[in-house]
């Protein structure tokens, strides 16, 4: 009866160290969080250098993390659409430390899509309208027990 007892307490005290956990981790994305900012600063082609011959491109990020809450990023995965084609996708994971009230960037590779970028070319050789609909949309995980933080940014380029 005994061992039963200190087994029953020892399931309570991990049950509310558990909770006591995930309410923490939860904390930092509570009521007054607002997502951090995410743009491209740089974009520029890389020689390929994985066999394919397929280009791949450096795209610089800027993230302004407008809480007091330090950002931790564990990874973060991106795509670029021109025109509603998704040419370019990437994902990354050695990401600094975003203080809090702070900015940071980094740099990331992403590599090109040769059939969405063919089907860009189709349509913008059948467009009348000499400017083109342009989307990033990348997804920051902040890591385990934490929501995922979405952000977008969208407009249109003339030629």
């Amino acid at each position: 009866m005994n061992s039963s007892l200190c087994m029953r307490t020892t399931m309570h005290f991990v049950s509310l160290l558990l909770v006591t956990g995930l309410l923490s981790a939860c904390a930092g994305m509570g009521p007054g969080y607002e997502a951090p900012t995410v743009s491209v600063q740089s974009f520029r082609p890389l020689a390929a250098t994985n066999g394919t011959g397929l280009p791949t491109f450096e795209i610089g990020l800027h993230v302004t993390n407008p809480n007091l809450q330090p950002l931790e990023l564990a990874g973060i995965s991106y795509t670029i659409s021109l025109d509603g084609k998704d040419v370019i996708k990437g994902v990354g994971n050695e990401l600094p430390i975003i203080d809090g009230y702070g900015e940071g960037s980094f740099t990331v590779t992403a590599g090109f899509d040769v059939f969405a970028g063919i089907q860009l070319f189709r349509s913008l050789m059948n467009k009348d309208s000499d400017s083109f609909a342009y989307s990033f949309d990348a997804k920051l995980d902040p890591g385990a027990f934490k929501r995922k933080i979405r952000v977008s940014d969208s407009g249109t380029i003339s030629l």
